[in-house]
């Protein structure tokens, strides 16, 4: 059985370090913002992102593209290793494209490999999670068509419970319609939101108060983890750690999932949530 790997976007939003040691190569997109690009995971850290677009600057993003993403498979296979990738839901960008593109014209290369692209139809530690459960079936020593299959039967059972201060950056960066953003306008109004099984963020109610619009997000992950076995729950926030801490007690009081991963949102994915952002990741029935 040839080796593989199983490589991701930086959309993940998993600590770098995690991500090394587990030798989980990460191909990054890029945002620009005052006017200055930069890698994902790399350059601005959090605090310095989130504090620009609270002065009320602007980010931007940039989809890879079929040429970048074949520099980043090519030296896998040129070493004779298979690939898995877990990409970033089509959804909510052209980079999964970039990447079937890539993976085409490169099995024409090297016919003896094989490449899968799988569309997650997750996001930021939504994929993280599938990266989790994924590498778990590959350390338990399933092959590459193994957990490739894995992955696409389970992708839809990874739900994304999420909720924002407002929908101010997800509407300008296209990623929720005008209608929906006027909630994010009301006074003391707090979204919830959740991704559905387009790989399309979709809001789906609204809750009075911060702390409401919280205890939401866990009630809506308790409910759907009903029959699933759960050994970890992912919380990612955008520059608020009060705030996912405290969702974080409440996964474990009302979940029982005591093994929890809190990361700060990547720059990428928070140039459209803002700051403020906080969701919760589990797996379930449904999204």
């Amino acid at each position: 059985m040839r080796e593989y790997i199983i490589t991701v976007n930086s959309t993940v939003d998993l600590p770098k370090v995690w991500l090394e040691e587990r030798e989980v190569p990460v191909i990054p997109l890029k945002y620009t913002i005052d006017g200055e690009t930069y890698t994902d995971m790399e350059g601005l850290t959090s605090k310095e992102f989130f504090d620009k677009l609270r002065d009320g600057k602007m980010a931007t993003t940039s989809q890879i593209n079929p040429e970048e993403a074949r520099e980043y498979f090519e030296p896998f296979l040129k070493e004779g290793k298979d690939v898995l990738h877990l990409g970033f839901s089509s959804g909510l960008s052209g980079t999964l494209n970039s990447m079937r593109i890539a993976a085409e014209e490169l099995k024409e290369d090297y016919p003896e490999a094989k490449i899968y692209i799988i569309d997650t139809l997750c996001a930021c530690m939504g994929e993280g999670l599938l990266l989790y459960y994924a590498l778990k079936q590959k350390d338990a020593g399933k092959n590459i068509d193994e957990v490739a299959k894995w992955a696409e039967e389970n992708k839809l059972h990874i739900c994304h419970n999420v909720t924002v201060d407002d929908l101010h950056h997800l509407h300008r960066g296209g990623r929720v319609s005008k209608t929906a953003a006027v909630l994010g306008t009301m006074v003391q109004i707090k979204p919830v939101i959740h991704m559905d099984n387009n790989g399309c963020l979709q809001v789906i109610g609204k809750e009075r108060g911060r702390k409401k619009a919280l205890n939401k997000i866990v009630s809506m992950a308790a409910e759907q983890i009903q029959g699933w076995e759960n050994d970890m729950a992912m919380i990612t926030h955008g520059d608020c750690i009060e705030d996912a801490e405290y969702v974080a007690k409440q996964v474990r009081e009302k979940l029982g999932i005591q093994e929890i991963l809190i990361n700060n949102i990547g720059t990428v994915i928070g140039s459209h949530t803002g700051p403020g952002v906080v969701a919760v990741f589990v797996m379930g029935n449904a999204r």
